[in-house]
């Protein structure tokens, strides 16, 4: 099977890898352009590409998918299938149309659910108990194919994004496998979308990064541990905003406002949250400082209650 993959973040490297050690023939691998990183914005190849190289593969970087230049490549390359990871553009039809399989892809969630740019993010951020990974056709609508195969897991309590990420990338590159031999031996099911159960999962924004403490404190925890790794919770205590990536509900009443320091010490920061109840802010980061403890932080910088 002649395969072309498409993909650009770590999430989309670990499928690449995964059929690069199955010695899948991949004729060719596409990924976004380099991009300016870093204070110096030198051009930084993303991690597919890295990957891609390391093992000799071709790569092709086009700047758009419409104008003719990328589809003359993939009519050169011929590819039976075309696997999407994560690339971060709609294929337009005459590529989906292209191979003798279709085009497939590995989303980051439960299909229906999450459809979108980050499923992982808000499954946490909305304090989901499950999530998973999806194969699916891939149509001309976002992530609205009809799906192949899932996989689900847990959602640790404590759990934040990127750690969500680490252990569903590889669950999503093994699944790709599994897809793919179904392909191959014409037995891999095709199951509609419902439309009606469908839920979407827009890109994080820093304007999101304020805590909303009206929340009770489950849903505070989980917006914490949702923003990480970028672009972080943020909270304003004592007068300066931090950084928050840790804490823990501690079960204890307040009568007063969400969002006010009930007391600090050297267990953290404890603050009222909605419904009456109060969450111990436990790792911070202040402006220029660095991560830490927040009991340690409090040792230099006391916090007036």
């Amino acid at each position: 099977m002649n395969v072309v993959f498409m993909g650009t973040p770590d999430f989309a490297a670990c499928s690449l890898q995964k059929l690069i050690d199955e010695k899948y023939f991949i004729s060719g691998v596409f990924c976004q352009p380099d991009k300016p990183k870093n204070r110096g914005h030198k051009l930084a190849a993303c991690t597919v590409k890295e990957t891609a190289l390391a093992a000799g593969l071709a790569v092709y970087q086009p700047e758009k998918l419409r104008d003719g230049a990328a589809l003359a490549i993939l009519e050169q390359l011929a590819p039976d299938i075309i696997v999407v990871v994560a690339y971060g553009r709609i294929l337009p039809n005459d590529m989906l149309t292209l191979p003798k399989y279709g085009c497939i892809n590995v989303h980051g969630s439960l299909l229906p659910a999450y459809r979108g740019s980050a499923p992982i993010q808000r499954a946490v951020i909305n304090g989901d108990k499950i999530t998973g990974v999806s194969t699916m056709y891939l149509s001309e609508g976002m992530d609205e194919g009809d799906v192949i195969l899932t996989r689900e897991t847990a959602i640790g309590e404590k759990e934040t994004s990127g750690q969500l990420f680490d252990r569903l990338a590889p669950m999503g590159a093994e699944l790709l496998i599994e897809t793919l031999r179904a392909i191959e031996a014409g037995t891999a099911p095709r199951t509609p979308q419902d439309g009606n159960c469908a839920t979407y999962a827009p890109p994080l924004s820093k304007e999101e990064s304020p805590i909303d403490w009206t929340k009770e404190p489950y849903m505070v925890m989980k917006h914490i541990y949702g923003m990480q790794p970028w672009p972080c919770a943020t909270a304003e205590l004592g007068g300066t905003v931090f950084k928050i990536f840790d804490g823990e509900r501690t079960g204890r009443s307040t009568s007063k406002a969400p969002g006010t320091v009930v007391s600090a010490g050297k267990k953290g920061i404890e603050v009222a949250c909605g419904g009456g109840e109060t969450v111990l802010i436990t790792e911070l980061q202040a402006p220029g400082g660095k991560r830490m403890a927040a009991g340690a932080y409090l040792l230099g910088h006391p916090m007036e209650v």
